[in-house]
């Protein structure tokens, strides 16, 4: 899993005039992470609509319009900006904070969610543009109660350290397991190449992977 962490630590983002290097993606995880272990709450729309133009939150002043999503098999409805980003959503409005901020660029996995099954970026993806699809987060990814054979894995082969990254993880290796029953350890390098984790906790990421895959049943 060496690889995934080279090739995905430098992040540049889309947006106009916006790029994170090095440093900064690595200060703006760190700088979540003491946030959330603080108690303070992540979802700051003025914080995080001003920064570098990451994570659309609305703007003061913004039209807001109501929003119906299909949310972890639950119809929600919510007032939302017309660009406010899904994971501005989930975390600002309906609480939702499994589903991290890590780089605002879509490019360090911490925001991923499930969109119709596929794992997708929450923080670059506006909400309104999912409104006819079923999302799933991760508070809604275990079924009656019990976990799924990948999030029990994660915990039996302890696939985190300080466990910023590891909702996001967890969920794109969903997306993995249902597209491929039984990946390789190249399937398993291509797919979640995009999720950093800053830990160094690859190898047991992987083997909770193939973990989850050897257990009998749907993932």
């Amino acid at each position: 899993m060496a690889r995934i962490r080279k090739e995905a630590v430098t992040v540049v983002s889309d947006h106009p005039g916006a790029t994170l290097d090095r440093e900064q993606a690595t200060s703006a995880c760190v700088s979540c992470w003491k946030r959330e272990q603080a108690g303070v709450r992540i979802g700051n729309p003025v914080r995080e609509s001003t920064i570098n133009g990451f994570f659309h939150a609305p703007a003061m002043g913004q039209i807001m319009a109501t929003i119906t999503l299909l949310l972890n098999g639950t119809e929600r409805k919510v007032e939302a900006g017309e660009d406010e980003s899904l994971l501005s959503i989930l975390r600002n409005r309906l609480g939702l904070t499994g589903t991290k901020y890590g780089c605002g660029a879509g490019q360090c996995g911490a925001c991923t969610v499930l969109l119709d099954g596929k794992a997708v970026r929450s923080c670059r993806l506006p909400a309104a543009s999912v409104k006819e699809s079923k999302v799933v987060t991760i508070e809604g990814l275990a079924a009656g109660g019990n976990l799924r054979p990948v999030q029990q894995a994660f915990l039996d082969e302890e696939a985190f350290q300080c466990g910023f990254c590891t909702s996001g993880m967890i969920m794109s290796a969903q997306a993995l397991l249902t597209a491929v029953a039984k990946p390789s350890d190249d399937d398993i390098l291509q797919y979640m190449n995009g999720n950093i984790c800053r830990c160094g906790t690859y190898p047991r990421i992987k083997a909770a992977i193939h973990r989850a895959a050897e257990r009998k049943g749907k993932p």
